[in-house]
Formats: C-alpha cells, structure tokens, sequence
C-alpha cells in the first residue's frame, strides 16, 4: 500500500480544512513549493497535489502548483478544476504523472472517456463521497448518477486509479470509513485510492483491508499524528 502526502493550495499557501469547508481551516503554510519540496527530500514517491481555489470556482493556483511541478516532476497527481481536455492535458504537459479529475467525470462522460483513452494510464478519476451520494464541485453539489453505476459506466476505460474520499470523514482523523472503500473497491478492478479520515495507522490498515492499494494522508502528517518517517513511500500494514 501506497501512502501519498497531500498538498492542498489555497489562495497561494498549503492548508488542511476540514470537510472542505473554507471557515475550518486548520492547517497553514505560506509555502507550497517548500511543503513539496520537504515531502520529496524524505523519499515519498509521489504527491497529491489539489487546487482548492480552482475546484470550488474561487480562483486558481495555477502558477504556484506550475512551480510545484518543476521540482516535482513525475512525481506528483494534480487535480482541482479540471474541467476540460485542455485543462489535463496542460497538468500533463508541465509534467504531472497524473491528472486528477471530479466533476467531468460525471458532468461529461464522453469527454472522461476519451481523456482516458488520449492519456491512457494517467488520469484519475476522483470519486468524492458524502453520506453515500456522490458529490461534486468541489463538494458543493450531489451527483444524481448513483455510485455503483458510476463506476460501472468507468469500467472499461484505461484509468490510473480510482480516487474515492469520505468527504463526511476528511479533515477529522476520526477514523475512516471502511465500508464505502470496500464498496468501491468490490465495484471496480480499478486500483482504489482512499481519503478521509485517516489519523493513525490502524486506519490505514482498515483501508488496505477494504481494498485500497493507496491512501492520501493529509491532516495527520501535517498535525503530527501520523510519523512521516514511519509512512513514507510503499507501507505494509
């Protein structure tokens, strides 16, 4: 099992909210480009790096995430109002290993299917979950196409993974939520990442015993309740 730091930028500084929500933010750092750079020196393979501005319409990131990926190139997954072909394809270009995608995915599926089939491998599709329904828009807005169907419908397509978060779960280290990455992970032969919730590696062994062959660990690592030397780059629980 994988464990993938989070990098989450907003209005230009690395933060941790809880549920998404702009007024419980817990966490602050005024240097994203550092935070990565930090992440990196200590060998984790790969970074999950999210635009919070550009995912909920408040603004965009793009150049600080831009100077993230020249010092991690190939070794970070980016995602955050990506909302066209256009929009993967310059994360990719500037060199981004993945592109992580929410909204297209359900908004336009003709448009996920052939991203997928252009970039084979590389796109994410980011499942975020709230009370069972899917949500969207940067957690604002319920998705009516139901879960399983969702996944179902993204089966053939030649995706990197399957990003399903526990948006009732993130940002509390409470404890995750098993049962919807099992769920997940019995709909799909996607490989399942997991989020939400996690505050101590028991967590992190429920979720590889669900199904989840990666985890985006955010809120702990940055409050300390999860060791990052213990973490770092392929955990076996």
């Amino acid at each position: 099992m994988q464990v993938i730091p989070a990098i989450d930028v907003r209005a230009g500084a690395c933060v941790q909210l809880v549920g998404g929500d702009y007024a419980a933010e817990r966490v602050r750092l005024p240097d994203p480009v550092a935070v990565a750079v930090r992440w990196l020196d200590a060998g984790w393979p790969l970074l999950h790096v999210v635009d919070l501005d550009a995912a909920t319409g408040r603004g965009s990131n793009a150049g600080t995430i831009a100077r993230i990926l020249e010092r991690a190139a190939g070794r970070a997954q980016v995602g955050g109002g990506v909302r066209s072909r256009a929009d993967a394809a310059r994360w990719l270009a500037l060199g981004a290993a993945r592109v992580v995608v929410g909204s297209l995915a359900f908004d336009a599926p003709e448009i996920i299917a052939a991203l997928a089939r252009e970039f084979p491998d590389r796109v994410v599709v980011a499942a975020d979950v709230r009370d069972g329904a899917l949500v969207a828009g940067g957690w604002t807005r319920e998705v009516a196409e139901p879960l399983e169907a969702a996944l179902t419908r993204l089966e053939p397509l030649p995706l990197a993974a399957v990003l399903v978060t526990a948006v009732h779960r993130e940002g509390r280290m409470q404890g995750v939520d098993g049962s919807l990455v099992a769920r997940v992970a019995g709909a799909t032969r996607h490989p399942v990442i997991a989020a939400g919730g996690i505050g101590a590696r028991a967590d992190l062994v429920t979720l590889a015993r669900a199904g989840a062959t990666a985890a985006v660990v955010g809120m702990a690592l940055y409050t300390g309740r999860l060791e990052p030397a213990l973490t770092a780059g392929e955990w076996n629980p």
